[in-house]
């Protein structure tokens, strides 16, 4: 089990990148949330296997057709396990 908490910055707020991250990370399995910052940035935290969250991160990366990523700042985590599924939070 690894965890991963990431901020995302760029044009990711107004064009549904929230949406696809929960979309992406429920297909993949993964735990945790995603939500907007105050500085219009995205942060997320994923939990599950590394294979898997190094699969989500490549998404992030790249996005939808939309979102314009300029910077993924990724900091590793020790996991806790308490989240069930994963959520846009507000």
């Amino acid at each position: 089990m690894h965890r991963l908490h990431v901020i995302i910055n760029g044009k990711v707020t107004g064009v549904f990148f929230r949406k696809y991250i929960k979309e992406k990370a429920q297909h993949l399995g993964l735990t945790g949330f995603v939500r907007n910052t105050e500085e219009g940035k995205v942060e997320a935290v994923f939990e599950g296997s590394k294979a898997v969250i190094d699969k989500m991160i490549e998404f992030c990366y790249q996005g939808p057709k939309m979102v314009l990523v300029e910077n993924l700042r990724v900091i590793e985590e020790k996991p806790t396990r308490k989240y069930k599924s994963f959520d846009i939070i507000l």
